[in-house]
């Protein structure tokens, strides 16, 4: 069966899904359980709303994703989902846990028909492609802890006193630097964010790292700036968004990249990313590798 990209899910109501509410859990496959989100809903009023010309993703892994094969024994498996930012539709995520538990109790013929499905119900319900891969359980030493490269802000001794997202807090280090400098590809990161979801105002831990082509971002207002989006409620994907648009307005640099990798919740991790351009990604390839994690992820 093929799905047809032109067909769009119909625009919900974020109000109208799922999280904060008693759930029942479906254990039989059951693809009506996704619930998709415009994602021009989620910039409406927001810094991210009039979106520049980018590139990226939403890569999600799951690691609670099981089924039964024909004889009734069970599967498990890791999951990775890499969902366009072109997509006009993003996955809240307690609809997405719900599909994934409804293979639970179903029987399947082979892994390769689980991922079709996956595929082709995640890219209707996105409006897009979605790429899906599944590492069985005799593979996941391939599912390795990865290291954030470049500079980190953590251990700067600051006075911080600002918890709502500021961009103003941007800035660039007050220095002549040579052409040569400002080519160079500089990187900044930080274990330290923290959101909150925009519905039930839980808690979501991320790391984020930027690298970036230009003027030198100071350090300081950097991890300031991180700081400041601990009191705010905004989905995974905004935030990155934000950040990124943030940085480009404020810091004006000539390529830029923003990757946040959150930590799971219920079995899911989601880690969006947006860059200008692909000679910047090339940079930072190894954060945006199937399977691959943070320590704490």
């Amino acid at each position: 069966m093929s799905y047809n990209f032109s067909e769009k899910p119909m625009p919900k109501q974020i109000s109208d899904s799922q999280l904060g509410q008693s759930t029942h859990y479906p254990n039989q496959y059951d693809p009506t359980q996704l619930f998709p989100i415009a994602r021009a809903v989620t910039r409406q009023g927001s810094r991210a709303e009039n979106t520049p010309t980018w590139i990226g993703a939403d890569l999600w892994t799951a690691f609670e994703i099981s089924w039964l094969d024909l004889k009734g024994k069970p599967v498990v498996a890791i999951a990775s989902f890499s969902f366009a930012e072109s997509n006009p539709f993003l996955i809240e995520s307690k609809s997405f846990k719900l599909y994934l538990n409804s293979f639970n109790q179903s029987r399947f013929a082979s892994t390769e028909e689980v991922m079709t499905l996956l595929s082709q119900d995640l890219s209707k319900a996105a409006g897009g492609q979605v790429l899906v891969q599944l590492l069985p359980s005799h593979a996941w030493t391939d599912n390795q802890i990865i290291h954030l490269p470049g500079s980190c802000v953590d251990e700067l001794d600051l006075a911080i006193d600002c918890y709502e997202p500021n961009p103003h807090l941007l800035k660039l280090v007050d220095s002549d630097e040579t052409p040569t400098e400002t080519e160079q590809i500089k990187m900044l990161y930080s274990n330290l964010l923290k959101s909150n979801c925009p519905v039930t105002n839980q808690p979501d831990w991320g790391s984020v790292i930027v690298a970036y082509q230009g003027k030198s971002i100071d350090p300081a207002a950097f991890l300031r700036y991180i700081v400041s989006y601990r009191q705010h409620n905004g989905f995974h994907e905004l935030c990155v968004e934000e950040i990124y648009c943030d940085i480009l307005r404020h810091c004006m640099p000539e390529a830029l990249f923003v990757c946040a990798r959150y930590t799971r919740r219920g079995g899911l991790d989601i880690n969006p990313w947006r860059a200008s351009d692909e000679a910047i990604v090339k940079s930072v390839a190894e954060l945006l590798k199937p399977f691959s994690r943070l320590a704490r992820q």
